[in-house]
Formats: structure tokens, sequence, C-alpha cells
């Protein structure tokens, strides 16, 4: 069912360690060509760091761990591409049809492909107003079952960061602050809310994952990485383009798996592009983060 590329193949049968990447940053992330260059740049940075990139997408109903230079061009072109979570994968298979992963199916094709760590820009969490629509993502729930290491630059800050925390918790997911106390908001390393644990190295974070996973302890971790403060968004002006963008989105009556594309893309078009380059810049560190704890979990193994 899984095609998996003679690269990705060679480094699992070598315990070379392998990074997966989700396709949804590609398809719905980021405008055409930007999208593309800035998947080439992360698989870059990810082999400059001594890992293998593992872009990961459905085509044509096959599940690709490993994608090539030109599927991924194809999937910044290609219009219409469904966002896909672990509910659509086998309708997106059944109907033969092209699929983004979000971070909830990447998570569970990396799994299945035998890959550890997984690096995105920032996970689902529960949205804001969440409390009467019950709109939460379902990456959430992937987090607690699925045995797979997420390096990402905390929650999207789209979201009601302080709901996501307790939701995690609930859910006995560990979330830890690489080099940090606060779990970053995306665009910037400061949300006000302290984390318990923190990771100093990426051994440290290697030997967290080798625990979990020795102790048959179910459920992916959370390493939160905050974009370095150059790359920062201004607190207030990010902050009032978010408002903005979620009232125009209610306005509209946009919900549900939309409602990050559209936040998105509505935020960069209002910080006129700011808050792409920041985009940009979180995905890079955090490929750089996750080749590295990748490197030292494979050391461990």
């Amino acid at each position: 069912m899984i095609k998996i590329s003679k690269e990705v193949q060679e480094a699992l049968k070598n315990n070379t360690p392998v990074v997966a990447l989700e396709s949804t940053i590609i398809s719905h992330g980021m405008p055409y060509p930007k999208n593309v260059e800035t998947a080439y740049r992360v698989e870059e940075e990810i082999r400059k760091q001594g890992a293998v990139p593992a872009t990961i997408g459905v085509i044509d109903g096959v599940p690709i761990i490993g994608m090539s230079k030109d599927e991924i061009e194809l999937f910044g072109k290609t219009k219409g591409i469904k966002k896909v979570s672990r509910r659509d994968l086998p309708i997106i298979y059944a109907k033969k049809l092209w699929g983004a992963t979000t971070v909830a199916a990447t998570m569970i094709l990396a799994k299945q492909a035998g890959i550890e760590v997984f690096v995105t820009g920032g996970v689902g969490g529960v949205h804001r107003g969440a409390p009467q629509t019950f709109d939460i993502s379902a990456d959430l729930d992937e987090l607690a079952k699925t045995d797979v290491t997420v390096v990402c630059a905390g929650c999207k800050s789209i979201l009601d960061l302080p709901l996501t925390m307790e939701y995690l918790e609930t859910k006995g997911v560990p979330v830890l602050g690489y080099k940090t106390n606060e779990l970053p908001a995306f665009y910037t390393p400061h949300s006000g809310i302290e984390l318990e644990y923190r990771l100093d190295s990426y051994l440290e974070a290697a030997k967290v994952i080798k625990e979990k996973r020795d102790n048959n302890l179910e459920g992916g971790i959370l390493i939160a990485n905050p974009i370095p403060e150059e790359y920062a968004m201004d607190q207030t002006i990010i902050d009032k383009a978010i408002v903005d963008a979620i009232k125009e989105m209610d306005e509209l009556g946009i919900h549900g798996k939309d409602s990050t594309p559209f936040l998105l893309r509505r935020i960069t078009e209002i910080t006129g592009g700011d808050s792409l380059e920041s985009n940009i810049q979180l995905v890079l560190n955090n490929a750089r983060v996750g080749a590295n704890i990748a490197k030292e979990y494979a050391k461990l193994k």
C-alpha cells in the first residue's frame, strides 16, 4: 500500500536518520512557487545536517514516503488537492485521489514506514471558540496515540493556546521546550504559557524518545522549538492580524479544515508577506533541530 523511495528505504535499512515532512504546507500553506522553493530548502537543510528527508503525500491513491522533486513540483502547482487527515485516508486511497497530508496523516504514514522524527511548522489544536463549535484539530488525538516525535514551532497562534495545552495534558502528550521554558506561539517565541519540561541538547531529546519507546508508552512527543528572535513577528502586529483574519473568516462562514489555510493566507496578506517569511524561517529552524535529534536517536537505537 505504501511506496517508499529507494533513498528512504536504504536509510531505514542502514539506521541512517530519516526526517518525515508533510505535504499540506506545499499545497495549502504557501502560494506557488514559494511553496515548492521552501519544500526544497527544507529538504536541503535536513541533508546538510546529515539526515535523509522524506516528504509524504498521496498521489493517485498511493501514499508516497519520500516524494521526488518532480512530485513536489506537481504538488505545488496542482489546484484542488485535498487536505487529508486520518478520516480521509481510506477514501483518498479508494478513489485514487491526490492528498496533502496534515500533521495527523503524516504521523500515521511516518509510523507505518518506521520513521520516528517528523518536522513541521506548527501543529493544529483547539480553535478559538471551541467551547461552542467543538472545533479541535485531529492532530491532538493523533499525538495521543501514534508513536512519532513532532518537532514544531509550537501550536499555531491562530488557536486557543491555553485550551490546546490542557487538551494535550489530558491526552498524556509530553510537550517539551527545546532550549525554552515557554510554549512558542509559531510566529513569535513567546506565548506566556510556561512549559513543565525543557530540553537543552539533541541527545537529551533523543534519550526521552528512547525511554518512551523502550517502555511502550503509547503516543507521540511534541518538541516545541521557538522561531529565532531575528525572524519573529512583532507581537502586537501579528495579534491584530490574527484577530482581523478570524473576524473575516467568521463573517464568511469558513470553518473546519478550511480554517487554517484561510487564516494563514489572510494573515500573510494583512502583514504584507512578513508572516510568510517568518513561517519559512521557523520551518527551516525546525528542520535543523529535527535532523539533529534524529541523528542522536539513530545512535541510541
